[in-house]
């Protein structure tokens, strides 16, 4: 519950049973010079319990569909309690008893015709302010859907970007596999290169050995 209107609510319902009490102690006194004095002071409250029934209705409006049901009813309360005050001081101070009969039919009726375009415009405001709520609800779901939307075609983009590396990656792989494919042909060849030019060189030696072998021979025998 509001702490204003509580607030609004304690002073309302002191002052009502502070003129309650006026009201009875004014209808019995014997000096209309006094009596007239005292309903002065009455009316003034009323001013004041006018005063505070409006600033608690202001509250009222302020606050939450679910927290204002209750304190409505409240409200409606205090302003019948207030019209049968406003009438029971008419009664006492108007020395016509029809005039007041009317008279209090007439606010009876106002006051009820009151309550109905009261009520009538509560529910009313009630409703634009469920449709408020499921307006901002279906707001706040598209601008979600759209988030979302937009996170999975970024993350689509981001897979897309990643599975193109990987295949300039795969790519290079392959072409660095052929360049060593070919570099372990050509160090084959320079191998085998190097092993006959061996053999040559070792054969080229070892018949260099022989014929000095022979030039000695035939150089000592004779």
């Amino acid at each position: 519950m509001s702490e204003v209107f509580e607030g609004y609510e304690r002073q309302y319902c002191e002052l009502s049973a502070n003129l309650s009490r006026k009201c009875n102690a004014a209808a019995h006194l014997p000096d209309e010079g006094q009596k007239q004095l005292r309903f002065t002071e009455i009316k003034a409250g009323l001013d004041d319990a006018d005063g505070l029934i409006r600033k608690m209705d202001l509250e009222v409006r302020t606050l939450q569909p679910g927290a204002r049901a209750a304190l409505l009813a409240k409200l409606r309360e205090y302003k019948s309690d207030l019209n049968k005050l406003k009438r029971e001081i008419k009664r006492i101070t108007s020395p016509n008893a029809n005039e007041i009969a009317r008279d209090e039919l007439l606010e009876s009726g106002m006051a009820d015709m009151h309550a109905v375009s009261s009520d009538q415009r509560e529910r009313a405001t009630m409703s634009v302010e469920r449709l408020n709520q499921s307006s901002d609800r279906i707001v706040e779901s598209r601008r979600t859907i759209m988030e979302t939307e937009e996170l999975g075609v970024s993350i689509l983009q981001d897979l897309h970007q990643q599975r193109e590396t990987l295949l300039h990656s795969h790519k290079k792989l392959h072409t660095v596999d052929d360049a060593i494919d070919k570099s372990k042909k050509v160090l084959t060849s320079m191998s085998r290169r190097m092993t006959k030019h061996k053999w040559i060189v070792g054969s080229v030696i070892a018949a260099l050995g022989v014929a000095i072998v022979i030039v000695l021979y035939f150089k000592f025998s004779h």
